[in-house]
């Protein structure tokens, strides 16, 4: 028997409060969580109008399953392993804009609307010249939006109170603001009125954000298992990690009209968003980029299997607690349990993350990632980070492209993948050639936007590390760190 309101004997419609642009797995086991989260906590009483963003899409799915879905969370919560299944019960209906445009822009006439999410990719908030104002449906999402926020503008003549809060989640820097910019270009690009732009500017609230929950989707592997034991069919499961946050930058009014922190969700509202953007990236992408020479060439294979090894997991922890969270402004107490929590989705028993797969593109990651906290530890505290300067050597190894017998498959630029393939094929063994090789890598600027050599030290420390890790493995060599 299929889900639909039918079967589910708590189905429950809600005024619709939020149109949202994506139909995918992150947003259904995010967003429409969340609201799901808040209607049964009786704080919000609303639901999503999901539009298609693309041609191909599946809202047709969610119509006939009356918008309801299975999600799975998973990973470890208070230090144990944990499992729920809920049915998803927040979105009204789907849209597919590319074949019923109409009722898209209707929408828009809602009394009751209130609320614009997305998640249409990186390369979603983008400016398309063939997006003329008469011709639809609209390709890109910036236009389809002000399109929209264009019928809303008309039908409502202007009203102040009539305006959205839009929070984009696609994983951009400032995505909110590039949103408004994009919606501001078409109202030019169309020669649309100056009262529609001061309407947008004024009246309407883009918030730029960060999102964190690791979704991994359709469980196409278990589905059968899983159906079985749901009781029910379902063609949209989703699954993914216990661990969320989302960090909206923008009035604390906001909070008011969406209140899911008051419920106990991890959702901030803040003046300034790049403090939390920066702990992530330097704190959960950063301690996966460090890790992953030092515990591949280890013999690991899974970000599990090393932060569980007791070498390679104190080498972790070590890296993060002394040298990567010093250099963050956040209270101590905050970053401490972002850091407990990384560990802990770090341990999901349910996830296997490769460490060969965080390493595509290792080394431009290394710089954005690593090489900020870095810096920063040498110009708060005056000497090099250990760690983080043994992971960069371990890197040079790693690219040497070999763990014992075993071929590494890397995965870069071909030219970085170049520089060091006729770097290594002059190494003969000498001191003075490893620090050859290691004064070219620090020199590639293209990689780290700055001459590495001229940070003081930094060369010697990469070299003697990469001479140690050659004359004696990567085992004794990380013994030493560690003492």
């Amino acid at each position: 028997m299929k889900l639909s309101s039918k079967i589910y004997k708590d189905y429950k419609k809600y005024p619709e409060k939020v149109v949202q642009f994506g139909e995918g797995n992150f947003l259904r086991a995010f967003v429409d969580w969340m609201i799901n989260e808040m209607n049964e906590k009786g704080v919000f009483n609303g639901s999503v109008v999901v539009v298609q963003p693309l041609r191909n899409g599946l809202v047709h799915l969610l119509n006939e399953q009356d918008g309801l879905y299975t999600l799975i969370l998973q990973g470890i919560k208070d230090g144990k392993a944990e499992r729920t299944y809920k049915v998803v019960n927040s979105i009204s209906r789907g849209i597919d804009p590319y074949r019923d445009y109409e009722s898209f822009l209707k929408v828009a006439e809602s009394d009751s609307i209130r609320f614009v999410v997305s998640n249409t990719t990186e390369a979603g908030i983008a400016f398309d010249e063939s997006d003329r104002f008469d011709i639809t449906p609209h390709n890109s999402f910036p236009a389809k939006l002000t399109a929209f926020m264009y019928r809303r503008y008309k039908h409502f003549n202007g009203r102040s109170d009539r305006g959205l809060i839009v929070i984009p989640c696609e994983l951009i820097d400032k995505n909110g603001l590039k949103l408004k910019e994009m919606i501001l270009k078409y109202a030019d690009y169309w020669n649309l009125e100056k009262g529609f732009v001061d309407w947008v500017e004024n009246d309407n609230v883009f918030c730029s954000t960060l999102v964190d929950r690791i979704v991994t989707g359709y469980p196409r592997e278990d589905i059968d298992k899983i159906q079985e034991e749901i009781g029910y069919e379902d063609s949209l499961v989703d699954v993914g990690e216990i661990f969320h946050l989302w960090v909206i930058e923008g009035p604390k009014w906001i909070e008011e009209e969406f209140p899911a922190s008051k419920i106990g969700l991890n959702v901030k509202f803040v003046d300034d968003v790049t403090p939390y953007r920066d702990r992530k990236v330097r704190i959960l992408n950063g301690i996966h980029t460090t890790m992953v020479p030092v515990a591949y060439l280890y013999g690991i294979d899974t970000v599990k299997e090393a932060v569980e090894d007791e070498v390679v997991g104190k080498f972790i922890r070590d890296a993060a607690y002394e040298e990567i969270m010093p250099t963050l402004d956040l209270p101590e107490d905050e970053i401490k349990e972002f850091v407990k929590e990384v560990f802990d989705r770090f341990k999901n028993p349910y996830v296997k993350h490769y460490l060969t797969n965080i390493a595509l593109n290792a080394m431009s990651k290394y710089e954005t990632r690593v090489l900020p906290s870095l810096l920063e530890y040498i110009n708060r505290f005056g000497k090099l980070p250990n760690k983080l300067v043994f992971s960069l050597a371990s890197y040079m190894e790693f690219y040497k492209g070999n763990r014992g017998s075993e071929t590494i498959p890397l995965s870069d630029e071909p030219e970085i993948l170049e520089l060091y393939k006729n770097l290594w094929k002059q190494y003969d063994g000498s001191y003075d050639r490893l620090n050859y090789i290691v004064t070219e890598i620090l020199a590639y600027d293209k990689i780290w936007k700055i001459n590495l050599n001229d940070v003081e030290g930094l060369n010697t420390a990469v070299t003697e590390y990469l001479y140690s890790i050659e004359k004696n493995g990567i085992k004794e060599s990380l013994k030493e760190v560690l003492k």
